[in-house]
């Protein structure tokens, strides 16, 4: 039977192969995101550090394509249409190019390709149980929550947006998030990686 601590060490592997491969192949892609942006005249800061909740419940610092305009505020969540996003910032959330940046994250060992997803403190209650136990996993770059909520955005609508997505939209990812942590394995990775690149090529 295989142990528990081979899978940890068998899912490191992967992220450490496969991340640092991804990484080096999206550097040209980033470098030409950060030339884009200076000649749409955003000369603001190119990477967007967004607190998360992590590991264990602790807080880490994960990397994105800053898409918004500088010195944005408001909602943690993003709405379709939001007036906050650039436009060159809609193509690279549109190819999910702004998460390129999260490779850093896993290479870290703060994050994994596979996993929960890296949700913002101000929508999680370590108090519940059931949250508890989804957010003492590594989180992920991918994982079930964000291939079903790919279009999230599309969701989030109406002067209560931010109420539907705590009572409706994040229970919901938290159930796909937990029956992702009871079946987890290098193969599911490697499938939801799969369909996660056809999900984007599409």
């Amino acid at each position: 039977m295989r142990s528990k601590g081979a899978d940890v060490d068998s899912k490191r592997a992967l992220d450490l192969v496969v991340g640092s491969f991804a990484l080096a192949v999206s550097a040209p892609i980033l470098l030409g995101v950060s030339i884009g942006m200076r000649f749409a005249g955003d000369h603001g800061p190119f990477l967007y550090r967004a607190q998360r909740v992590g590991e264990g419940g602790r807080r880490i610092t994960v990397l994105k394509v800053r898409t918004m305009t500088e010195g944005s505020r408001g909602s943690g969540l993003t709405t379709r249409g939001d007036p906050r996003v650039t436009r060159l910032g809609r193509l690279l959330r549109r190819y999910r190019i702004d998460e390129l940046p999260q490779l850093i994250n896993v290479v870290r060992g703060e994050m994994s390709l596979v996993g929960p997803r890296p949700e913002d403190p101000r929508f999680v209650d370590l108090s519940d149980p059931f949250q508890r136990r989804v957010f003492m996993a590594k989180p992920g770059i991918t994982g079930l929550a964000q291939l079903r909520y790919r279009d999230e955005a599309l969701l989030l609508t109406g002067p209560d947006f931010e109420r539907r997505y705590r009572e409706e939209i994040l229970p919901a990812k938290l159930l796909l998030d937990a029956e992702y942590l009871e079946m987890r394995s290098m193969w599911v990775d490697l499938r939801i990686l799969v369909q996660t690149i056809g999900a984007v090529l599409r």
